[in-house]
């Protein structure tokens, strides 16, 4: 199930990078989503990945009210922050993760270090009264 869920993944990426579904674009994508690499080593647990695609889901709508609050009120400050990453990730679930945090419009991940963290800027509505 995990191996279906990591070509849905790669075929995803292949087809925002290419904004293309053509037939040949399809063979291609499907092609090299079967060509790169495995790593066989990580254990990911569907659940995970469940809960990753739902917390998308969350994201969606909540995507659009921040884009919308942006264009009504202003978002005059900002932060950058340092965010665990969760524990026991895998290489996918990572960057699904990184995907969730850059999908909403005032945040964005910066740099990812490998050794368990994300720098994460995000823009913020703060009253003129401090």
């Amino acid at each position: 199930m995990i191996g279906y869920l990591n070509l849905i993944l790669r075929l995803t990426i292949w087809f925002l990078l290419t904004s293309d579904l053509s037939v040949d674009n399809i063979v291609i994508g499907v092609s090299i989503a079967f060509l790169l690499p495995r790593r066989f080593t990580s254990r990911e647990k569907l659940s995970d990945w469940l809960r990753v695609f739902w917390e998308i889901l969350v994201a969606i709508p909540q995507a659009y009210i921040e884009a919308v609050e942006i264009m009504i009120r202003p978002h005059n400050d900002e932060e950058v922050v340092t965010e665990r990453v969760k524990p026991q990730r895998t290489p996918g679930l990572v960057f699904l993760d990184i995907f969730l945090i850059t999908f909403t419009p005032k945040t964005i991940v910066v740099k990812y270090h490998e050794k368990g963290w994300f720098k994460v800027h995000r823009v913020l509505r703060r009253s003129r009264n401090k």
